[in-house]
């Protein structure tokens, strides 16, 4: 528990200094932003402060800070440490950098802003990157809440059966007002989808439930992706944030309560500061409890979301508090969940262990659903899981969205016109329902890769912008973590079983230059070399910046 609230404390001493510090290195000031010079009502819509941070939120708090920091929680305390120092150092400065920037670019897409700081290669690059990465989160992001809402659904007893007339069991006797027509409806689209005989009296399994509920998410992603921006997302969000504040006060109040009766004590840093994970030393700490974390500590998701609100921020003096501030609010989500799932499923009879979370599955639907109810009731848990639900439905609209801005500034089409929008969101859809049908885990393995891999790229981007505009020097505060994420990227391409599997490979050794080594170290080389490559790379910009700024001087 002093674990907690000392990291707690961090997190937002960390906001209050460090955010502070970067914002003034940036130096934000009066110029026009983008909604101001040229508002199109649909994109480019002026939102207030507040209303911004909340949207900013729940844009970039999908599953990450949730399933991810209940995954990283498997290899014990030490977790805390990678969400509190990647959350104000890298997360938070990523973030604010590239909001920062989209509003300077007049919006642009985080590709657009990679192009022009490193270049038109990985402008290319991270074109394609970018929506291939929204498409994954998208499908994360909609297979994920479909399964928890169908779990609640069927948890709670409910069932879709019955002939059309008699509303089934899900509704009882308090459905006899719907309209016959809007039941009959409804079983026809249920029936449809899960190829069940409802008239006949069948029960639907999570897995149909799954199905439909997938669907109905989808049908509300393609509204928010063509609508304007402040008519569904703008309208719904302050709702979804409401039920996403009382979860993360619920599920803590709660942890700390049971820690302090004895129920389920929590593991402090100096209890468990070792790799926890049940398997040991075949799933080390680095790299995968880096990329496994993904979204609580630092996301290449959220770069492709600041410049939705870069888009819609009337002051440039807001984004420190937008844009950092928000990804601090996750930070502290993730370090809520991490904390949760150490407590909840900590094996006290033979000392602390995380055995118990590996076993579920660490973060995933049933966990969350056990945590939610364990911890807070029936009726509590249903307000925690809503919270949970609207994490990640609030950020797969807002991918789809950004899918469709990112194509529409590569091939420079106007969105305004509602047809062109169209013509770019069906096709985005409809590969993130194909995709949906894939391996839920496989495809979260890949997409924590990739997000790291996109985060990594964009703090170059802001690395190399600091150096030449504002100073040389300044340029390390992102160039730091940018080297650090290059080496925990590289090394899990290497070593991963989705990607060279070098740890299997190479398990008996290889010649790497002329040192013998396995394959686990190998990977390790290879993300240390990379990280030291790309590291001289901006040395060499950051000394043609500091040559130039004593040109100017003199």
């Amino acid at each position: 528990m002093i674990t907690f609230f000392i990291a707690l404390a961090a997190l937002i001493f960390g906001y209050l200094i460090y955010g502070a510090i970067i914002d003034r290195m940036f130096a934000p000031d009066d110029r026009q932003t983008p909604c101001v010079v040229h508002p199109d009502g649909v994109d480019y819509v002026p939102i207030g402060p507040g209303r911004a941070f909340l949207i900013q939120l729940l844009n970039i708090a999908g599953l990450g800070p949730i399933f991810g920091a209940l995954s990283g929680a498997i290899w014990g305390p030490s977790v805390y440490l990678w969400i509190v120092f990647g959350t104000i150092f890298a997360g938070a400065v990523h973030d604010y950098l590239v909001g920062m920037l989209s509003m300077r670019n007049d919006g642009a897409s985080v590709s657009e802003i990679t192009g022009k700081y490193l270049g038109f290669s990985m402008k290319q690059v991270m074109r394609v990157f970018s929506v291939v990465l929204l498409v994954m989160v998208g499908v994360v992001f909609m297979v994920g809440p479909a399964g928890l809402l169908a779990k609640m659904i069927v948890e709670g007893g409910a069932s879709i059966a019955g002939a059309a007339g008699a509303a089934g069991e899900a509704a009882g006797e308090a459905a006899s007002w719907i309209p016959e027509s809007v039941v009959s409806a409804m079983h026809s689209f249920v029936a449809t989808i899960t190829g069940k005989d409802l008239a006949a009296g069948e029960v639907l399994s999570v897995a149909d439930w799954t199905k439909v509920l997938t669907v109905v998410i989808l049908i509300y992603y393609f509204l928010a992706t063509l609508l304007p921006i402040d008519k569904v997302i703008g309208k719904i969000y302050p709702l979804f944030g409401l039920c996403l504040i009382i979860m993360a006060v619920g599920i803590a109040g709660a942890t700390v309560m049971n820690h302090l009766n004895g129920t389920k004590p929590m593991i402090e840093l100096w209890e468990g500061f070792y790799n926890m994970h049940p398997k040991g030393a075949t799933t080390p700490i680095w790299p995968l409890m880096f990329i496994t974390v993904a979204c609580g500590a630092i996301s290449g998701f959220h770069a492709t979301q600041s410049p939705m609100m870069a888009r819609c921020l009337t002051s440039e003096r807001q984004g420190r508090f937008v844009f950092y501030g928000a990804m601090v609010a996750e930070g502290i989500i993730a370090l809520i969940w991490a904390s949760a799932g150490i407590a909840f499923y900590n094996a006290t009879d033979g000392g602390f262990s995380t055995a118990n979370l590996l076993a579920v599955g660490g973060g995933n639907s049933t966990s969350v659903y056990e945590i939610s109810v364990g911890l807070l009731g029936t009726a509590g848990g249903i307000l925690a899981l809503l919270g949970v639900v609207a994490c990640p439905i609030t950020s797969g609209d807002t991918a789809f969205r950004s899918a469709r801005l990112t194509l529409a500034d590569w091939f420079k089409i106007d969105q305004k016109p509602f047809m062109p929008r169209l013509a770019l969101a069906l096709p985005l859809l409809a590969a993130g329902y194909a995709i949906s049908f894939i391996n839920y885990g496989v495809v979260w393995r890949y997409f924590s890769w990739s997000n790291q891999t996109l985060a990594m790229i964009a703090l170059w981007a802001g690395a190399v912008y600091l150096a030449r505009n504002v100073s040389a020097w300044r340029g390390f505060i992102a160039a730091i973590p940018a080297c650090f994420m290059t080496a925990v990227s590289f090394t899990y391409l290497c070593y991963a079983p989705e990607c060279f599997n070098f740890a299997v490979k190479f398990a008996d050794g290889v010649e790497f230059c002329g040192i013998s080594m396995n394959g686990v170290t190998l990977s390790y080389a290879i993300g240390i070399i990379f990280a030291i490559a790309f590291m001289c790379i901006f040395i060499g910009t950051f000394r043609a910046a500091a040559w130039l700024e004593s040109e100017k001087k003199a």
